[in-house]
């Protein structure tokens, strides 16, 4: 078993098959958590698992669709089925859809971003709050955007599901904080090097942004901190 700060402890990262996900999957295990990944790309999360297992970690992968009906409630009743309690959960998984005006939004787009960036949100939280009760230290990090509390032209549709996750997670702080040892937090992880920035921004050189790595690393030390629920940090 891997040691480190975080051994004997759960953690589940949705999005965990590329990007920041990714990355943050790799460094929760380094730290010693036994990491649930998910996500659709089944062949992506097992590679990720087996670069875990080769640097000496422990993952699981749990392939789902968090658009499916149902898919979140499956997800939970299986975890739950192998670990009492659940000690991290980090809600990174997005959809971007495309971007433009307000009045040219595809509503299918629109309705897949909601279903996947607020109302899955909402189910990961009610599926999985048994579970982080369960936890001697249950902490929730949200990934979010700049674009959910600055609008922006443009980016109306994401950003408008951004605000929504961040209420939803800023809300269920507010309702927890005083009657439980959970905390959460809201991480905008800045311009970082993602399959979502480059379809955002094609023109620009990806080195001139930084590596998913540096995000998970700041998201690894933020869930060792004693940060109060409801922290809202942006990664620079």
């Amino acid at each position: 078993m891997s040691e480190g700060p975080f051994s004997g402890q759960v953690a589940l990262v949705t999005g965990a098959s590329r990007g920041i996900g990714a990355a943050t999957a790799e460094a929760l295990a380094k730290a010693g958590a036994h990491v649930v990944l998910t996500g659709r790309d089944t062949k992506r999360l097992e590679e990720i698992e087996e670069r875990i297992f080769q640097a000496g970690g422990n993952a699981t992968i749990a392939p789902v669709d968090l658009a499916e009906p149902d898919g979140i409630a499956r997800l939970a009743t299986a975890i739950s089925q192998r670990w009492k309690a659940l000690d991290m959960l980090v809600i990174n998984a997005a959809v971007l859809p495309e971007l433009t005006s307000v009045q040219d939004i595809s509503q299918r787009a629109f309705n897949q971003a909601l279903t996947v960036n607020v109302l899955a949100t909402q189910s990961l939280i009610a599926n999985f709050d048994p579970m982080l009760r369960r936890s001697a230290d249950p902490r929730v990090i949200g990934v979010t955007s700049s674009v959910g509390a600055q609008p922006r032209a443009f980016w109306g549709a994401y950003g408008a599901t951004k605000a929504a996750f961040d209420v939803l997670l800023d809300c269920y702080a507010q309702e927890t904080r005083n009657v439980s040892k959970l905390r959460v937090a809201i991480v905008n992880p800045g311009a970082t090097r993602t399959a979502m920035r480059a379809r955002a921004y094609p023109g620009e050189d990806p080195a001139s942004v930084k590596a998913p790595e540096v995000v998970a690393e700041r998201l690894v030390s933020l869930l060792a901190e004693p940060f109060a629920s409801g922290h809202r940090e942006s990664v620079n």
